[in-house]
Protein backbone atom coordinates (compact mmCIF):
# COMPACT_ATOMS: atom_id res chain seq x y z
CA UNK A 1 0.00 0.00 0.00
CA UNK A 2 1.78 3.51 -0.87
CA UNK A 3 1.95 5.62 1.54
CA UNK A 4 1.15 8.84 0.39
CA UNK A 5 -1.97 10.05 -1.70
CA UNK A 6 -2.74 9.97 -5.38
CA UNK A 7 -2.12 13.79 -5.68
CA UNK A 8 0.98 13.56 -3.14
CA UNK A 9 2.61 10.65 -5.59
CA UNK A 10 1.58 12.63 -8.17
CA UNK A 11 3.56 15.89 -7.48
CA UNK A 12 6.57 13.81 -5.78
CA UNK A 13 7.19 11.65 -8.93
CA UNK A 14 6.50 15.38 -11.49
CA UNK A 15 9.83 16.16 -9.38
CA UNK A 16 11.88 13.43 -11.12
CA UNK A 17 14.00 15.02 -13.65
CA UNK A 18 15.44 13.21 -17.12
CA UNK A 19 18.54 15.51 -17.61
CA UNK A 20 20.32 18.06 -15.68
CA UNK A 21 20.11 15.55 -12.93
CA UNK A 22 22.36 16.31 -9.99
CA UNK A 23 24.82 13.83 -10.21
CA UNK A 24 24.56 14.91 -13.93
CA UNK A 25 25.60 18.24 -13.24
CA UNK A 26 28.48 17.38 -10.89
CA UNK A 27 30.07 15.13 -13.72
CA UNK A 28 29.64 18.12 -16.13
CA UNK A 29 31.11 19.90 -13.88
CA UNK A 30 33.95 17.64 -13.46
CA UNK A 31 35.10 17.04 -16.72
CA UNK A 32 34.48 20.73 -17.90
CA UNK A 33 36.72 21.44 -15.34
CA UNK A 34 39.24 18.47 -16.41
CA UNK A 35 39.17 20.78 -19.56
CA UNK A 36 37.35 18.37 -21.75
CA UNK A 37 34.15 20.08 -23.91
CA UNK A 38 31.28 17.97 -24.91
CA UNK A 39 27.19 18.62 -26.25
CA UNK A 40 25.08 17.47 -23.90
CA UNK A 41 22.05 15.39 -25.26
CA UNK A 42 22.23 14.84 -28.80
CA UNK A 43 19.22 14.05 -29.89
CA UNK A 44 20.22 12.43 -33.16
CA UNK A 45 22.00 9.32 -31.27
CA UNK A 46 20.00 6.01 -29.62
CA UNK A 47 18.99 7.17 -25.75
CA UNK A 48 20.11 11.17 -26.15
CA UNK A 49 23.39 10.83 -24.30
CA UNK A 50 24.43 12.58 -21.17
CA UNK A 51 27.49 13.82 -22.45
CA UNK A 52 29.30 13.29 -26.19
CA UNK A 53 32.67 13.93 -27.15
CA UNK A 54 32.05 14.28 -30.75
CA UNK A 55 35.59 14.40 -32.19
CA UNK A 56 37.02 11.42 -29.99
CA UNK A 57 34.10 9.70 -30.55
CA UNK A 58 32.88 8.75 -26.99
CA UNK A 59 29.77 8.95 -25.00
CA UNK A 60 28.67 9.22 -21.06
CA UNK A 61 25.79 8.48 -19.62
CA UNK A 62 25.29 9.28 -16.04
CA UNK A 63 22.81 6.79 -14.57
CA UNK A 64 20.98 6.93 -11.20
CA UNK A 65 20.98 4.09 -9.24
CA UNK A 66 17.78 3.65 -8.56
CA UNK A 67 15.85 4.11 -11.76
CA UNK A 68 18.95 2.18 -13.60
CA UNK A 69 18.78 -1.01 -11.48
CA UNK A 70 22.75 -0.53 -10.96
CA UNK A 71 23.76 -4.51 -9.74
CA UNK A 72 26.92 -3.87 -7.90
CA UNK A 73 26.27 -5.29 -4.22
CA UNK A 74 27.92 -2.28 -2.43
CA UNK A 75 25.35 0.05 -4.09
CA UNK A 76 22.76 0.94 -1.41
CA UNK A 77 20.85 3.41 -3.49
CA UNK A 78 19.61 1.02 -6.09
CA UNK A 79 16.95 -0.65 -3.15
CA UNK A 80 13.54 -1.46 -4.23
CA UNK A 81 10.57 0.11 -2.65
CA UNK A 82 8.56 -1.30 -0.30
CA UNK A 83 5.79 -1.76 -2.01
CA UNK A 84 3.79 -2.20 -5.46
CA UNK A 85 6.81 -3.97 -6.68
CA UNK A 86 4.34 -5.62 -9.03
CA UNK A 87 4.35 -2.08 -10.54
CA UNK A 88 8.59 -1.54 -10.23
CA UNK A 89 10.32 -4.72 -10.87
CA UNK A 90 8.93 -4.70 -14.48
CA UNK A 91 9.42 -0.80 -15.04
CA UNK A 92 12.93 -1.01 -13.44
CA UNK A 93 14.11 -4.26 -15.12
CA UNK A 94 12.64 -2.36 -18.46
CA UNK A 95 14.73 0.85 -17.88
CA UNK A 96 17.51 -1.56 -17.48
CA UNK A 97 17.01 -3.65 -20.75
CA UNK A 98 16.35 -0.40 -22.82
CA UNK A 99 19.89 0.88 -21.45
CA UNK A 100 21.83 -2.57 -22.60
CA UNK A 101 19.89 -2.02 -26.04
CA UNK A 102 21.27 1.49 -26.23
CA UNK A 103 24.81 0.65 -25.76
CA UNK A 104 24.88 -2.11 -27.88
CA UNK A 105 23.51 -0.01 -30.72
CA UNK A 106 25.71 3.10 -29.75
CA UNK A 107 29.03 0.60 -29.71
CA UNK A 108 28.07 -1.49 -33.19
CA UNK A 109 28.10 2.48 -34.74
CA UNK A 110 31.89 2.79 -33.55
CA UNK A 111 31.02 4.78 -30.41
CA UNK A 112 32.48 3.99 -27.35
CA UNK A 113 30.59 4.19 -24.30
CA UNK A 114 31.51 4.91 -20.74
CA UNK A 115 28.47 4.67 -17.59
CA UNK A 116 28.60 6.43 -14.52
CA UNK A 117 26.67 5.79 -11.67
CA UNK A 118 25.62 8.12 -8.93
CA UNK A 119 27.43 5.75 -6.23
CA UNK A 120 30.87 6.45 -8.11
CA UNK A 121 30.08 9.90 -8.38
CA UNK A 122 31.14 9.65 -3.79
CA UNK A 123 34.80 9.19 -4.81
CA UNK A 124 35.75 12.53 -7.19
CA UNK A 125 39.34 11.08 -7.10
CA UNK A 126 38.66 7.85 -8.30
CA UNK A 127 36.09 9.02 -10.61
CA UNK A 128 38.67 11.41 -12.24
CA UNK A 129 40.69 9.13 -12.90
CA UNK A 130 38.46 6.84 -14.97
CA UNK A 131 37.09 9.59 -16.91
CA UNK A 132 40.79 10.80 -17.90
CA UNK A 133 41.42 7.18 -18.97
CA UNK A 134 38.54 6.56 -20.77
CA UNK A 135 38.62 9.95 -22.65
CA UNK A 136 42.55 9.67 -23.14
CA UNK A 137 42.59 6.32 -24.43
Amino acid sequence: MDTLTPLQRSERMSRVRATGTRPEVIVRRLIHGMGYRYRLHKKDLPGKPDLVFVARHKIIFVHGCFWHRHDAPTCRLARLPKSRLDFWIPKLEENKRRDLEIQKKLESTGWNVMTIWECQIRDKEALTLRIREFLDS
